[in-house]
């Protein structure tokens, strides 16, 4: 669970919207994966300038808590201390100039540990780490300040992961992504799909049946019937007409007489 700024009482502004606390917890992690930076030249006292500590005054609640700041050292103290990173000023700020440390150094030790064809630079390692924030940004994830770090203190180039990072948050996401590009596409076969006699609808039999005006389908015969109808009544007039003429040829009666 990541924890968020809601209000401060400082008399400096901050802005809470999108402001992220490190917790207790992840301040243990992140000193614990800065420890082999030491032999590499990690300064202390880069770290210290870029946190603001606090520790709990009041428990409010529905994972809501009160701080209070506090000047102990955060990686001397043995009380559990929230760190606040100091951004103030995005670019020029002292947290800024924490990441930039502990990248030279990552990227120092890295060309020390491993035999790459080219060796690492500051400026490909700030670029895809830049690239991945970027993406989680435009998917409308907020970027909280402690992935950003681990981002950099786990950072390893692709193909060059160890075991131990293979557990970590960064590689496992690189996983998922690299299943999901995998997956094949299934194309699905039309000429299968229409010798597929279950795939049939049932007005495909009873296609070629005729209606008749009110909309109803016809029975079988039903034009044959018609045309012999027809035919009968042509034949009653014929027989009319033939009796009309046996008439007119019969001889007229003469007038009796009076």
């Amino acid at each position: 669970m990541n924890w968020w700024v809601e209000e401060v009482s400082d008399t400096v502004h901050w802005d809470t919207d999108g402001l992220s606390i490190i917790d207790p917890r992840q301040v243990d992690h992140l000193i614990e994966l800065i420890d082999p930076l030491r032999d590499y030249g990690f300064d202390p006292a880069v770290m210290e300038r870029a946190f603001i500590p606090f520790r709990i005054d009041k428990d409010m609640g529905k994972n809501r808590v009160r701080l209070v700041r506090v000047k102990d050292s955060i990686l001397e103290s043995d009380e559990k201390l929230f760190a606040l990173p100091d951004i103030l000023d995005d670019e020029n700020s002292l947290y800024a100039d924490f990441l930039d440390h502990i990248t030279r150094l990552r990227v120092k030790m890295l060309n020390d540990l491993f035999d790459f064809e080219q060796k690492l630079t500051v400026d490909e390692v700030e670029d895809e780490i830049r690239e991945e924030d970027n993406a989680d940004f435009m998917e409308g994830k907020a970027v909280h300040l402690y992935n950003e770090v681990l981002n950099v203190l786990e950072y390893m180039p692709a193909g060059w992961e160890s075991d131990e990072d293979e557990d970590t948050p960064r590689r496992k996401k690189a996983a998922e992504d690299e299943a999901d590009e995998d997956f094949p596409e299934v194309e699905e076969d039309d000429e299968a799909l229409k010798g597929d006699e279950s795939l049939k609808w049932d007005e495909d039999e009873e296609e070629g049946d005729e209606e008749d005006e009110d909309g109803k389908p016809k029975a079988k015969g039903d034009g044959d019937d018609d045309e012999d109808e027809d035919s009968d009544d042509d034949g009653d007039d014929d027989a009319d007409d033939e009796e009309d003429e046996d008439k007119d040829k019969a001889p007229r009666r003469k007038k009796g007489r009076r």
